[in-house]
């Protein structure tokens, strides 16, 4: 069948938005070093891994003969994309990281980013979360970002205080119960 005839678009999805920014407008993008890291592992395997596998079976796929029924091709093209605009969007991301150490926390009484805190609420339930990034969140790991209203919440506050939280439901009391810059107290690998 002539190309005349068939709807071959391999731009289609192009003008589909990047991946949303979940750091508002003025913030600054911090980040552990373990986050930078595992931004940069993502990066760089679907740079030198993923990418070019895709590639290959694109070309391979192209070489068939008609495009507009060829799974392969069509499949290909629609990951291609998807492994682009991940891609920038990491890019951009190490652009504007700004690393934050929380080994190098002098005030280990305080919360502050990379903090590990432990808190009770109103039922004595207590829960334990680590102060991370927008790019490093984990929310069924206890692992939230610096900006979640818990963290905020959180920030600056010392064992035995009480602070506040925003819910849904209104505003929460919660106490401080531990604070503690040990990455891996969450249980995260």
């Amino acid at each position: 069948m002539s190309k005349a005839f068939t709807k071959e678009n391999d731009n289609e999805g192009e003008d589909e938005p990047e991946a949303p920014d979940s750091l508002p407008v003025g913030l600054k993008n911090y980040i552990t070093p373990r986050g930078l890291g595992r931004l940069k592992e993502e990066l760089q395997h679907l740079w030198t891994v993923e990418r070019p596998k895709v590639v290959e079976v694109v070309s391979w796929a192209a070489g068939n003969g008609d495009r507009s029924e060829n799974g392969d091709y069509i499949y290909g093209k629609k990951r291609l994309r998807e492994i682009d605009r991940r891609v920038r969007f990491l890019r951009k991301r190490l652009e504007i990281a700004h690393v934050v150490d929380p080994a190098l926390q002098t005030k280990h009484d305080q919360v502050f980013f990379g903090a590990t805190v432990t808190y009770a609420d109103e039922k004595d339930v207590e829960r334990t979360v680590r102060i991370v990034g927008v790019d490093e969140t984990r929310g069924e790991a206890g692992v939230v970002s610096w900006i979640s209203p818990i963290a905020r919440a959180l920030l600056k506050t010392r064992v035995g205080d009480t602070a506040e939280v925003r819910t849904p439901n209104g505003p929460e009391p919660i106490e401080i119960v531990k604070i503690s810059y040990n990455e891996t107290s969450t249980g995260e690998p």
